[in-house]
């Protein structure tokens, strides 16, 4: 017998808006969070515009002491702290102090794509110069992939399974549903799930040489970020981390605690790079399969479903996209479920992209709105054949939305898929 898993804590750290009311703010609204980036400039990036979350000197000491903090560079870790410990006092739960036993029933999928980059190249140049010793003791910490994971549990306490997961642009939605079957299976309590996403040159220069990140807006930086358009010409890279903290129905109950929505189930599947599938292209069959999965775990019909947080890059494979909801859900024109993409307000955050866009679906799901979609007023034509233009909004729009659905589709013909339910 599964156990019910609810959802009962939300933390954000995104390009245009570092916690739940900023964000919540940003998206209503639809603000950009995308900016001129002076440093791809410097660097000859042909794409010189990206989504970098705006943290002060101060905000980061509300997370991390000044020891802590010395020596400290790896924006990946910092992004998910904050996301993750936003998650923890959204949800009521204390930290447990150095003296008191671990918290067993609390554990840690926390995912990334890279880790500590910047770290890691500062330490090979002092390496380099033979100055092994000037390294510091935290090199380590900072450049391991489950750097995250690793600060988090030391600053909660958690006695749970702590892990890492790395499926590209996957990795965020693949930890909600990797937490949701170790709460489902009675192997956990409380799982804080999430994904998180670095930023700069080192990590943002190999999609500029694939060219599959836009040059055409440098001018004009919130608007170059197209999901669903006609005119999109590439992805803009981003940056920050997601966080939801998931419990068993039950212990949520007990413990008064706000329930969000209920994690209904997922898939994860691959396409294997067979068919149309390769290292940068999805596998259709694949993707429907995944889509198609998911709704027999959580056990419903695709009638049932109001809402979708596509994953939508502003690339060439968006009306693909579009197209293989259509034929997984069977529904297309006015009967399409409403969709839209946060990418347009945030750029393509890579591994933090699911994480961030599940609380997204969730702040909709509880506030009764649904975000607007920016920068695709000219909708693609290839996308419009399919379905109605009306389940594309434009502008905010209130809504009740019982039951969502969010995927994700990274690099290596992976894919992901979690429903969630307000109840």
């Amino acid at each position: 017998m599964k156990r019910r898993v609810v959802i009962t804590g939300l933390g954000v750290c995104a390009p245009n808006g570092v916690g739940l009311p900023a964000f919540t703010k940003s998206i209503k609204n639809g603000t950009s969070g995308i900016r001129f980036q002076p440093q791809m400039e410097a660097m000859n990036f042909s794409c010189q515009i990206g989504g970098i979350p705006q943290i002060s000197e101060e905000k980061k000491r509300e997370y991390f002491t000044e020891l802590q903090l010395r020596n400290f560079n790896a924006n990946g870790i910092l992004y998910g702290v904050m996301a993750g410990m936003d998650a923890l006092k959204d949800a009521g739960i204390k930290t447990v102090n150095q003296e008191d036993a671990p918290n067993w029933g609390l554990g840690i999928v926390f995912g990334v794509s890279t880790s500590g980059v910047d770290k890691f190249r500062e330490s090979i140049y002092k390496l380099d110069d033979n100055n092994v010793r000037r390294l510091g003791s935290t090199a380590v910490a900072q450049t391991m992939m489950s750097g995250v994971s690793a600060y988090l549990s030391g600053m909660i306490g958690a006695g749970n399974m702590v892990t890492t997961n790395s499926a590209a642009c996957a990795t965020g939605t693949e930890a909600i549903i990797m937490g949701y079957e170790r709460i489902a299976s009675g192997q956990a309590t409380q799982m804080l799930c999430g994904s998180s996403g670095e930023d700069g040159p080192y990590i943002w220069g190999g999609f500029d040489a694939m060219k599959v990140i836009t040059y055409k807006h440098n001018d004009n930086p919130e608007e170059g970020s197209r999901p669903m358009s006609a005119t999109a010409s590439g992805f803009v890279p981003g940056s920050g981390a997601g966080a939801l903290l998931l419990e068993s129905l039950e212990n949520a109950q007990k413990r008064g605690a706000t329930i969000y929505a209920e994690v209904l189930g997922g898939h994860v599947n691959s396409g294997g790079h067979r068919g149309t599938g390769s290292m940068t292209a999805p596998n259709s069959e694949a993707v429907q399969l995944c889509i198609e999965k998911a709704m027999e775990q959580a056990e419903i019909s695709a009638s049932e479903i109001d809402y979708i947080n596509g994953h939508l890059t502003a690339t060439t494979k968006d009306a693909l996209e579009i197209e293989n909801w259509s034929k997984a859900l069977n529904r297309k024109g006015s009967d399409f479920p409403y969709i839209n993409s946060l990418k347009g307000m945030t750029g393509h955050c890579l591994a933090a992209s699911g994480s961030i866009e599940a609380v997204s679906t969730i702040i909709q799901m509880n506030e009764g709105f649904i975000f607007p979609n920016i920068n695709c007023e000219d909708l693609n034509p290839e996308i419009t054949a399919l379905i109605d233009a009306q389940k594309i909004p434009m502008q905010s729009i209130s809504t009740d939305i019982k039951t969502a659905i969010k995927a994700s589709f990274g690099f290596g013909d992976v894919n992901a898929c979690v429903i969630f339910r307000k109840n």
